[in-house]
């Protein structure tokens, strides 16, 4: 190869590189502005509607946040990937509560109703449980391989509608105290919460992807790639959202998008299209990943049960078992 081509090729080589930061800049300007129109947004819709803020994060909010986690499961399936769609679930779910949760606590301490800790986090909880028992089959059994079937979708999907009659139940009675309303017309409130979702996925799906394709020109391996930039990127809508809504004062939005996003990825994010394309062989995920992802969801409980409220201190020691816990998967995925 000649020096000119040489010069060539490493000068439109850095030109690709450098295009793939300035888009990876852009991603996180529109997810991070996306999550502020969502959040004005939403909050506008609860008023508009009179109904709880608690009830728009654990719907509109968590199921629009989940939806890159939804995307990469019926990419992954439809291409025979089963086993990213297990870690994307198992790997947001442990993100969403010892990051974003840890995170968004820093900046305040986090209230959390008495409704939530007695009705929403059990079902989380419960759920997380069923989740993890129908995954480890060998427990029960040594002579099966663990695997998340058909029948296992169906089931998480049958145990996620006890999830939406307690929303339809919640909407009907009213019956939490009056909330304070934002000042903006319905039908603006509709626009900014749309643009917000749309905004939100189509940040998060540049960050994603650039930061990807920037790994892997600078030779980092695909593994490290998946456990990292991937994992961590599809949760960056939950962690932007309920940091933009913690900062708004909007502590209930906070809180039920991250609830709300771990009920929705058992139950529709992995429920659905193991329901509908079949069988997923549990290769690669760890008991230490289910263990995690358990603790995580019992610990949110015991903090929120304790003083109605998840403190600093206790956001702490989330984002501690977090560091924990990812220094032994990346440690793993360098062996």
């Amino acid at each position: 190869m000649s020096p000119l081509v040489t010069i060539f090729f490493c000068l439109g080589r850095r030109i690709r590189v450098i295009i793939k930061i300035i888009l990876l800049i852009i991603g996180f300007v529109i997810l991070i502005k996306g999550a502020d129109f969502f959040v004005d947004g939403a909050s506008a819709v609860a008023g508009n509607f009179k109904v709880s803020k608690m009830l728009i994060g654990l719907t509109i909010v968590s199921f629009g946040t989940s939806a890159p986690e939804f995307a990469v499961s019926i990419k992954s399936l439809i291409s025979g990937s089963g086993d990213i769609v297990l870690g994307n679930v198992i790997g947001s779910n442990i993100l969403n509560i010892l990051l974003i949760i840890g995170v968004s606590s820093l900046f305040h301490f986090l209230n959390v109703k008495n409704a939530t800790v007695k009705k929403e986090l059990p079902i989380t909880l419960l759920i997380t449980l069923l989740f993890s028992t129908l995954l480890l089959d060998s427990a029960f059994d040594k002579n099966v391989v663990n695997s998340f079937t058909r029948g296992d979708g169906i089931a998480v999907i049958l145990f996620f509608t006890i999830f939406i009659y307690y929303l339809f139940t919640m909407m009907r009675n009213k019956t939490e105290e009056e909330e304070q309303y934002v000042e903006m017309k319905m039908s603006k409130a509709i626009i900014f919460t749309v643009f917000g979702i749309i905004a939100i996925v189509l940040g998060s799906n540049l960050v994603v992807e650039n930061a990807s394709g920037i790994a892997k020109m600078l030779g980092v391996s695909e593994r490290m790639i998946a456990l990292t930039i991937v994992a961590l990127g599809t949760s960056l809508p939950e962690l932007v959202t309920s940091v933009s809504a913690t900062r708004k004062g909007e502590y209930d939005i906070a809180i039920g998008n991250v609830v709300g996003s771990n009920i929705f990825n058992i139950g529709i994010v992995i429920g659905v299209p193991v329901a509908i394309f079949g069988t997923i062989p549990n290769v690669t995920i760890s008991i230490i990943d289910i263990i995690a992802m358990i603790v995580a969801a019992i610990l949110l409980f015991l903090f929120s049960f304790k003083d109605k409220k998840i403190t600093k201190r206790e956001g702490i020691i989330f984002l501690l078992i977090f560091v924990i816990y990812y220094s032994y998967v990346i440690y793993g995925g360098l062996k």
